[in-house]
């Protein structure tokens, strides 16, 4: 059986463990000793490790890494959006966790690298060179795939259960469950220095999702100027459809 690392196991990473551990031996890590044992019990080999804003004198390369067919990091290497914070001492301290990996590598990062500007943008509209949190990697690491990854939903992850503001605003949002299927075609096609991404097709606005997450009808007008996420690269070249192509529908 292949194995795969996960490099924090937390709500996608569990996603992600979850669907493929029937295909895969899972290697994952997290930061919390109470979860270690959780992890454990579904069968996965669990390393705890953090990477802190600081060099870590103690970080060591994966003892595992040289077994593994590929790794999927889901640990944040970006600030928070608008915030001048260097991350440079934690992303040294990813690289020194990997060591000198040779196989497939994902890296889950976030359509927040593209501006705050109503149109609609594509992969081309930034490089991942010209992105401090996803350039670090792919410098060590040309064969990293990219994923930019839309506002995570699923589960309990429904708008309807958080106190939301700005109800036109259109969205970009994915659920999990196709992170998952985009991660395991890629698995299986041996993706390699792919930049995709990864946001549901249709951008309704706040409050239509939050009105068809409630049963309740929306009789206002949809806006189509917004800043929107294309995900047409991976529909084309994955030939990817959607298990949830409609945010009004994650709940479904």
């Amino acid at each position: 059986m292949k194995k795969i690392g996960i490099i924090g196991c937390g709500w996608l990473g569990g996603h992600i463990a979850e669907r493929l551990s029937g295909q895969y031996e899972i290697f994952a890590t997290t930061t919390s000793e109470s979860k270690i044992q959780d992890l454990t019990s579904k069968g996965y080999h669990t390393t705890l490790v953090d990477f802190p804003d600081h060099i870590s004198e103690t970080m060591t390369e994966w003892e595992v890494a040289p077994q593994l067919d590929a790794v999927i990091i889901t640990v944040p290497f970006s600030g928070v959006r608008g915030a001048q914070i260097s991350m440079k001492e934690r992303q040294d301290n990813l690289l020194t966790f990997l060591g000198d990996y040779k196989g497939q590598l994902y890296l889950m990062s976030s359509t927040g690298v593209y501006p705050q500007t109503e149109k609609e943008f594509t992969e081309n509209d930034r490089s991942a060179d010209e992105v401090p949190s996803e350039g670090f990697l792919k410098e060590k690491f040309p064969q990293v795939n990219i994923l930019r990854l839309a506002g995570l939903m699923g589960d309990q992850r429904l708008l309807k259960n958080y106190n939301i503001s700005n109800l036109d605003m259109l969205v970009n949002h994915i659920h999990y469950a196709d992170i998952c299927s985009v991660v395991e075609k890629m698995l299986y096609r041996q993706s390699q220095s792919k930049v995709y991404n990864v946001v549901a097709p249709v951008h309704p606005n706040k409050e239509e999702i939050i009105n068809a997450q409630k049963g309740l009808p929306y009789s206002g007008e949809r806006t189509t100027k917004g800043r929107t996420i294309s995900p047409s690269k991976l529909i084309a070249e994955l030939d990817f459809e959607f298990e949830y192509p409609d945010p009004r529908y994650f709940h479904l």
